[in-house]
């Protein structure tokens, strides 16, 4: 056979395409709607209804716009749930760009230390090249969202408003991506014309001041306290005055987030169940909460999901959003796209085998605020808050298959006690170092 397409080839390619009427109508249709909008089974919307048996009670839908920050979005989502039931509100939201102000401060100085300490690396190798592709992305995992919290606290919406910048954040990251590359390479040519580490640090003490002038700049200064007013659902008036972050968080979220641990599936060779993991150089604060995840079975990432939602706590996940799911009428469900029969063929890829070939990777964080539990106390259906704005699904909310859950939810965070004794064990041991660019090292 020849290594080139031959006209040959060409020919029975149609002769193959035309022999099938069916083609020539879905040809008509997908060129006219497109290929999801051809697909969509009405079987599946039916189906997946919006009917939970354990549905908990949020506040109003928020809008993280043109902006990665769903991993913040989402994290902030399950604490405004407890200040919402602390203080008796009908709605409430915490302010997303006070941590997105820090998480890239944090980030600017994590990728600076992180060049320091890889000096001696050549410019063109892998691990530079990562480094450099992406110093100052939106995107974050939970524990990285704790490290920000434990360090600078959080506080509400009007003490730190959405700027256009933080709404959409295209431009203020390409400016700042391009000084941190720039001074990337200044370090290491400083360090190769002679420079010490003494002085390098000195260098990158004056770095960071650019860069938190350039945050401050587009996001605005973030408060360091404030005054917290609000009233109640049976109109009680409440006040704290100069209350700073810090002191907020633990007076109205007062959640212990060292007791919170991620477990994840993922179901390839490289990563047995039952062993801890974390990721070479990702995180935000230098020297905070490490990254770490716990690989175990889906069914135990099922198992304390639900009883966290059954003691009325809802659960931070990361998923791969994308994966068969429409935004109209939020469904996320393996057969709510039939593009095996659209395009007469099969998928049959299975999740390790997605992951190992870059197909799916985790790439969006939202909350898991209900489930529709069987007669027998199985999962059907989960409730899922997404950070996308009323329009997107059933006013602002998902509804996830049970199937989906399967295939395309990748963590949950959860209590510990929901833990067994042995998978806490596992847990704590020492974590075995991943790849930067493993799949598992993905950003929500």
């Amino acid at each position: 056979m020849q290594p080139m397409i031959t006209a040959k080839q060409l020919e029975k390619f149609h002769e193959d395409f035309s022999a099938n009427k069916a083609y020539a109508v879905t040809m008509r249709a997908v060129v006219s709607a497109g290929v999801n909008k051809s697909a969509v089974n009405y079987e599946s919307c039916r189906k997946d209804r919006h009917e939970y048996s354990i549905q908990l009670k949020q506040g109003e839908i928020t809008n993280q716009k043109q902006s990665g920050r769903c991993w913040m979005f989402a994290a902030l989502n399950t604490m405004r749930f407890q200040v919402m039931k602390n203080l008796n509100l009908e709605t409430f939201e915490l302010s997303q760009s006070y941590p997105l102000f820090y998480d890239k401060l944090e980030k600017s100085n994590y990728f600076l230390e992180s060049i320091l300490e890889t000096l001696e690396e050549p410019t063109d190798g892998r691990l530079i090249a990562y480094l450099l592709s992406a110093p100052l992305n939106d995107g974050g995992q939970w524990d990285m969202f704790c490290s920000l919290v434990e360090k600078y606290g959080v506080v509400p919406k009007d003490a730190m408003p959405e700027s256009v910048s933080s709404s959409a954040t295209r431009e203020m990251t390409g400016w700042m991506t391009m000084k941190l590359r720039e001074y990337a390479c200044t370090l290491r040519e400083a360090y190769r014309e002679g420079a010490s580490m003494e002085e390098l640090r000195e260098r990158k003490d004056e770095m960071m001041s650019t860069v938190y002038r350039m945050l401050c700049i587009c996001l605005g200064e973030p408060p360091r306290e404030f005054d917290f007013e609000v009233r109640d659902k049976d109109d009680r008036f409440i006040r704290s005055a100069g209350i700073t972050p810090q002191e907020f968080y633990a007076k109205y979220v007062g959640l212990n987030l060292s007791d919170y641990v991620s477990l994840i599936n993922a179901p390839t060779q490289d990563k047995p169940y039952g062993h801890s993991y974390t990721v070479k150089f990702l995180g935000n604060v230098k020297d905070g909460r490490p990254v770490r995840y716990l690989n175990v079975p889906i069914d135990v990432l099922k198992r304390a999901a639900i009883a966290q939602m059954q003691d009325g706590e809802p659960v931070w996940f990361g998923c791969d959003v994308g994966a068969f799911s429409i935004r109209e009428g939020g469904i996320m469900d393996p057969e709510v796209l039939k593009t095996d029969e659209l395009f007469d063929t099969e998928w049959n890829m299975d999740k390790a085998q997605r992951l190992d070939y870059g197909q799916s990777l985790m790439t969006h964080a939202m909350v898991l605020s209900g489930v529709n539990l069987d007669e027998a106390g199985k999962p059907q259906r989960w409730r899922v808050e997404n950070s996308w704005g009323k329009e997107a699904g059933k006013d602002g909310y998902y509804v996830m298959s049970d199937r989906w859950f399967d295939e395309y939810t990748y963590q949950v965070v959860v209590n510990r006690r929901y833990l067994t004794e042995e998978e806490l064990r596992q847990y704590e041991s020492e974590p075995i170092a991943l790849e930067p660019w493993d799949p598992m090292g993905s950003l929500a």
